[in-house]
């Protein structure tokens, strides 16, 4: 069991954490390969193929979250495919549950993201999540990932908040490092970001496989 009379501030991710990566996965390894595929008259699997090597050379950087290099990268409108497949965007289960309670508690609510804008305005569109938090941060703002600690120092100064008494959920287990690294007291990963994928097994960190496992009392 948590102590929540010591945390003031919970500090989530959006894409694996909150919202069903399967939306993300199918989007990157399926919907886009196919578009970039018909586009240049190739085969899915030669343009998956091409794909995924693009996608290795910019795994963890800003590059690799933002809307707008994928889009002049593969010449490809990006934000209309996301919304093409909007229908696929879900919420994890007693994610909004979870929300009110820390709201009736009093806690500092903030969504802490790599999504560009762009893509955070797609997902909020069609989830209605946005008024639930106090502040809504992409590292795009701040010029860093979230898997690099001078994020959360940047962080830090922009929205303060007391590391000792802050909480981070993250499925990125390198964002986990870099959050704990720079001293948040409390970091929990998640087994399963992609419903249709396996658990995983995490060993480095606490990890819950739902909120309701962490459900903060009154």
């Amino acid at each position: 069991m948590l102590d929540w009379d010591g945390i003031d501030t919970v500090l989530l991710d959006m894409d694996g954490t909150l919202l069903d990566l399967h939306f993300d996965n199918h989007f990157w390894l399926s919907h886009v390969p196919a578009q970039f595929a018909q586009k240049h008259g190739i085969e899915f699997e030669l343009a998956l193929r091409e794909l995924r090597s693009k996608y290795r050379e910019v795994e963890g950087s800003l590059d690799w979250y933002c809307v707008d290099y994928w889009s002049e990268k593969l010449g490809l409108d990006i934000v209309q495919l996301k919304h093409d497949l909007s229908h696929k965007i879900s919420i994890k289960p007693t994610v909004v549950r979870f929300l009110q309670a820390l709201r009736t508690r009093g806690v500092d609510i903030r969504l802490v993201t790599n999504a560009h804008k762009k893509a955070l305005g797609v997902k909020m569109q069609y989830t209605g999540l946005s008024p639930h938090f106090d502040a809504i941060i992409c590292s795009h703002e701040l010029g860093v990932p979230k898997e690099e600690v001078g994020f959360w120092r940047l962080l830090n100064r922009r929205n303060p908040f007391d590391p000792r008494r802050s909480m981070l959920i993250d499925d990125n287990l390198e964002v986990l490092r870099a959050a704990q690294a720079y001293g948040v007291r409390h970091v929990l990963a998640v087994f399963q970001p992609d419903s249709q994928q396996p658990e995983r097994e995490i060993t480095a960190f606490r990890a819950i496989r739902s909120f309701a496992e962490i459900m903060p009392g009154p």
